[in-house]
């Protein structure tokens, strides 16, 4: 069988007199002159890699904890077949970790005056957008003894989207918002302006929504019946301060809002509702308004891709001026904040009447099941402390929350799971009894 490449040159150098090998200057230049001739031919022959041509497509968007696939085309215009070792560079973040070398590193062979495809698989770890880096080819000859090596800016980016895995509770957020709407069997009629149909009067029923001249012409005390609210004004305020970096589950506590924003918006805009996006600490970092029923979804998640926490204070008087210049009319504010005592007493509290004057006003806050576990936790003198701690943080999220439902906010705090179905039964409630 015919050897090739390293193992001919190496075979071929064998095969040469012991005496070649001697410690003298004609040993060496007889056995370096054959093998600097090999490695010159082999580099002659390897493809050169400033000539080729590369173009990048695929997907341009990814939802977090997906696959996307990004094909780079490589293009061979010399007469020579290229033999290469690939490396298409990204950020870390666009792999698990621990799998970025293999998913990055290719090997390919194109044949002269031909193209070739390679696709390059990400599973970003983070929200944001993702650039391509550098591809650096690696060309060597047919005995693979040398190689050529150049790089090409080849620009792509992937956004990564926030992931949405609340929306698992979009069906039976929807079905319940029918049964409001009367669109289903069972009839449950909000207290709204719009008036749908007198019926009997039952124990419990709100005496003002009585119609005494329908009583009056039967025998039965007659009752109105509204139609929920709808086409009202929903504006998400997404608190970027320092507050939102805070880590719950391995996540930020952004993350967890946007989830829950998310889920609350896509039903309220398929209950007719408008709905706008206000990011703010202490300035705007994002502004979603005045979009259609089905552009605003689309819109919210694209806008949340890129937003990250600012360690700074919240602008608590700043926020406010930006909810009431974004919503100049009545409407429903939902605050994704902490309800750390601090930042509610002294930046939200003082500026709070602003905004409940106008506007109805819900807090959703997201709450660490660490802290929960560390209340539960018993059995040496360390976890004794530690549930004395956790208690203590409890109680004052709870006088926290309290202070807010005194000046008519409703409060809802719930772990990063339950937030985004506890806030969408809480709009529910809140369109049930006509707040909005």
């Amino acid at each position: 069988m015919a050897l090739t490449g390293r193992a001919a040159l190496l075979a071929a150098l064998g095969s040469l007199p012991v005496g070649i090998w001697e410690p003298s200057w004609t040993g060496i230049l007889a056995v370096n002159a054959p093998l600097a001739l090999a490695c010159a031919c082999d580099f002659a022959l390897a493809a050169p890699v400033r000539r080729l041509g590369l173009t990048r497509s695929g997907d341009t968007s990814v939802r977090l904890g997906e696959t996307a696939d990004v094909t780079l085309t490589i293009t061979n215009p010399s007469g020579r077949p290229l033999r290469a070792h690939l490396r298409d560079a990204w950020p870390p973040s666009s792999w698990q970790p621990g799998t970025d070398i293999a998913a990055s590193r290719h090997r390919v062979t194109v044949p002269p005056g031909e193209r070739r495809r390679l696709t390059t698989r990400l599973r970003p770890t983070r929200r944001g957008d993702r650039q391509a880096d550098r591809v650096t080819i690696r060309s060597y000859g047919p005995l693979g003894l040398l190689s050529r090596q150049g790089t090409h800016e080849v620009p792509w980016t992937v956004r990564v989207l926030p992931p949405f895995t609340s929306r698992k509770h979009l069906p039976s957020k929807l079905a319940r918002l029918r049964e409001l709407d009367g669109r289903t069997s069972v009839l449950t009629r909000g207290e709204g302006t719009e008036f749908d149909s007198l019926r009997e009067y039952v124990p419990g029923d709100d005496t003002r929504s009585i119609d005494w001249r329908a009583t009056a012409r039967q025998s039965t005390v007659a009752v109105r019946t509204w139609r929920p609210e709808r086409d009202r004004h929903i504006l998400l305020v997404l608190d970027t301060g320092r507050t939102s970096a805070g880590r719950v589950d391995d996540a930020p506590r952004l993350d967890a809002s946007m989830d829950a924003a998310l889920l609350l918006a896509a039903l309220a805009s398929r209950a007719g509702d408008r709905v706008d996006l206000l990011a703010y600490d202490r300035r705007v970092r994002a502004l979603v308004q005045g979009r259609a029923a089905g552009d605003v979804l689309p819109a919210l998640v694209n806008t949340m891709a890129t937003l990250e926490p600012e360690l700074v204070e919240t602008d608590a008087r700043g926020l406010t001026a930006s909810a009431l210049r974004t919503a100049p009319r009545h409407a429903l504010i939902v605050l994704f904040t902490s309800l750390d005592a601090a930042p509610i007493e002294e930046g939200l509290l003082p500026v709070l009447a602003k905004l409940t004057q106008r506007h109805t006003i819900l807090v959703a806050s997201v709450a660490d099941p660490q802290v929960a576990r560390m209340a539960q936790a018993r059995g040496s003198t360390d976890s004794v402390y530690e549930a004395a701690a956790a208690a203590q943080a409890q109680s004052e999220r709870h006088r926290t929350a309290e202070q807010l439902r005194r000046h008519g906010v409703t409060v809802v705090d719930a772990i990063p799971d339950e937030l985004a179905p506890t806030l969408a039964d809480a709009y529910l409630a809140l369109k049930t009894a006509g707040r909005l």
